[in-house]
């Protein structure tokens, strides 16, 4: 098929004229939701692992994070009070997975509730032979495909000062995870891949890097990951990017195959 130069030219200046609208529409979004400075130093002081990006890296995560916080709805439930260093707080941890792979990754929700603390879910669960169970469940966070977010901010910022002796805990990271795993529409601890090639690469080191690990928490070892993992490859998933980004090296080091699996995915590399 002919290409006359004139399309060719049309094509690159409608290309052009989309790229300008798109960079003045983010420029007015970066007037509206502007971190101010006390802020921004306020959250890296209290998520020190955030400290590990360079200064360009920063600049983009502060970047990510105005335009995160003009495109989502933060709730505030039972008259709990949305403060700027709240929210941003929240923006710069969701953005930080993304930093890399853009804020489109995060399209398919847009709610964000957020509690003051812990919350008490009321759950029904059917065993091997139909019986149904009812039981309650305390939830730090929450994601539903889709949206809303859950999240308590208790837990959010007691993880802040966390010791490195145990596994990472990171709640805002850990539900973030769990939206990145489930564009494809399934939590199944495989996020959305490009082609049946790299879904087959990831699915043969998820797996034995999940049996490893669920191994070790059965003999009782200490783990880089929370045990939590064990309960599912979605958990494993969403507790593993935890330690990625909060404790790299312990993670880099106890199962490296798991490290390099998840440094392929997010294309950053935080140990280093």
């Amino acid at each position: 098929m002919k290409v006359s130069f004139d399309s060719i030219c049309l094509h690159e200046m409608f290309t052009k004229l989309r790229q300008a609208l798109r960079q003045r529409r983010e420029e007015h979004a970066l007037q509206r939701r502007q971190i101010p400075d006390a802020v921004w130093d306020l959250t890296l002081r209290r998520f020190q692992f955030l400290q590990r990006l360079d200064d360009v890296e920063l600049n983009n995560l502060r970047r990510m994070s105005s335009l995160f916080l003009d495109i989502k709805e933060f709730h505030g439930v039972n008259g709990f009070e949305l403060r700027n260093d709240i929210v941003v707080a929240v923006a710069a941890q969701a953005c930080l997975p993304i930093l890399k792979l853009g804020l489109s990754h995060y399209d398919n929700f847009v709610g964000i509730v957020m509690h003051a603390d812990s919350v008490v879910a009321s759950r029904e669960r059917p065993d091997d032979v139909g019986v149904v169970h009812a039981y309650d469940e305390i939830l730090a966070g929450e994601a539903v495909n889709g949206g809303p977010i859950m999240l308590s901010w208790n837990d959010i910022y007691s993880s802040a000062g966390q010791a490195c002796d145990g596994p990472a805990y990171n709640v805002v990271i850990h539900e973030f995870a769990h939206v990145l795993d489930m564009r494809d529409g399934l939590a199944d601890g495989m996020p959305l891949l490009p082609d049946s090639n790299a879904q087959r690469a990831w699915h043969d080191v998820f797996e034995l890097e999940f049996e490893q690990f669920c191994r070790w928490v059965d003999q009782g070892l200490d783990t880089a990951i929370d045990p939590y993992g064990c309960e599912g490859p979605e958990e494993f998933f969403a507790v593993a990017t935890e330690a990625f980004f909060v404790t790299p090296e312990k993670l880099k080091s106890q199962q490296p195959d798991m490290y390099r699996l998840l440094a392929s995915y997010y294309l950053q590399d935080p140990a280093e």
